[in-house]
C-alpha cells in the first residue's frame, strides 16, 4: 500500500505521507471531484492529495474545499483545518480538528542552495552546519514552507517575516520559528523527519503573541500621553 507513513501528532492532529505508484483512475474512483487542472502530473497530485485527506480522516468532506486567492485550501465551515503538499511522486497531508497547520516535502535538491540567501537571513545563516549544508538549508526551507501554509493568506518574505531559532542539524528533530507580520505574532513549534531524500516538515503548535486589543489601547493612550 502506498500509504508509506502516518504520524498521530496528538489526539485531534494526523498527517501521512502517500507514494503515487497509481492511475489516475485509482484515485477518480474513490474522489468524486473534477479539477480545472490540465496538467497530467498534477492532476494526478491534486487526486492524490485529496485521497489521502480521506485516508487520514474517514468522510472528509473534500467537495467542500475551497480555495483562496492566495491558493491555500481551506473549509469554510472552518471545522477541520488541513495542508497538503507535493514533491514529485509524493504528496504529504495533514489534517487537524483543533487548529490551523502546515505542512511541506521537499527533495534535497543543489536549486535549495542557490536561492537560500533568498530565505535564510545572516542569523540563520551563522547556524548551519558547514559538513551538512545542503540538507541542513533543507529543513530550514521546508519549515519556512510549512509556516508559509500554517499562515495562508501569502504575501510573506521568508527572511523578514519568519525568524527560525538556531537548531543542529539531525535526520530528525524539532524546531521553533518566530512569526512577525503586522496581523500576525506567533511562535511555532515544527517537528521535522529526513528519509529517503526527502525531508518532511510539520506544524505541531503554535502560540499567539499578537497584541491583544486591550493592550494596542494602553499602547495607544501611553503613545498619546507622551506627547
Amino acid at each position: 500500500m502506498p500509504l508509506i507513513r502516518t504520524i498521530q501528532i496528538n489526539p485531534g492532529s494526523r498527517l501521512g505521507v502517500w507514494k503515487i505508484e497509481e492511475e489516475e483512475a485509482f484515485f477518480r474512483e474513490k474522489v468524486n471531484i473534477s479539477p480545472a487542472i490540465h496538467h497530467p502530473h498534477k492532476r494526478l497530485q491534486h487526486f492524490a492529495g485529496r485521497y489521502l485527506l480521506q485516508e487520514l480522516y474517514p468522510g472528509f468532506p473534500i467537495e467542500k474545499i475551497q480555495v483562496m486567492q492566495s491558493r491555500k485550501p481551506y473549509l469554510d465551515s472552518h471545522s477541520l483545518h488541513f495542508s497538503i503538499s507535493h514533491c514529485g511522486d509524493n504528496v504529504a497531508a495533514i489534517v487537524s480538528s483543533d487548529s490551523a497547520v502546515g505542512i511541506d516535502i521537499e527533495e534535497i535538491k543543489p536549486k535549495i542552495e542557490a536561492v537560500s540567501h533568498k530565505f535564510l537571513s545572516p542569523e540563520e545563516q551563522a547556524f548551519i552546519d558547514p559538513v551538512q549544508e545542503l540538507p541542513h538549508k533543507t529543513i530550514c526551507w521546508s519549515a519556512k514552507e510549512a509556516v508559509f501554509k500554517w499562515y495562508g493568506l501569502g504575501g510573506v518574505d521568508f527572511k523578514e517575516n519568519m525568524q527560525l531559532a538556531p537548531f543542529i542539524f539531525q535526520q530528525r528533530g524539532f524546531l521553533t520559528c518566530n512569526f512577525n507580520k503586522a496581523d500576525k505574532i506567533a511562535r511555532l513549534y515544527l517537528q521535522y523527519l529526513m528519509e529517503d531524500g526527502l525531508c518532511l516538515t510539520w506544524t505541531s503548535g503554535s502560540e499567539d503573541l499578537s497584541p491583544t486589543k486591550a493592550e494596542n489601547a494602553e499602547a495607544a493612550r501611553s503613545g498619546h500621553s507622551g506627547h
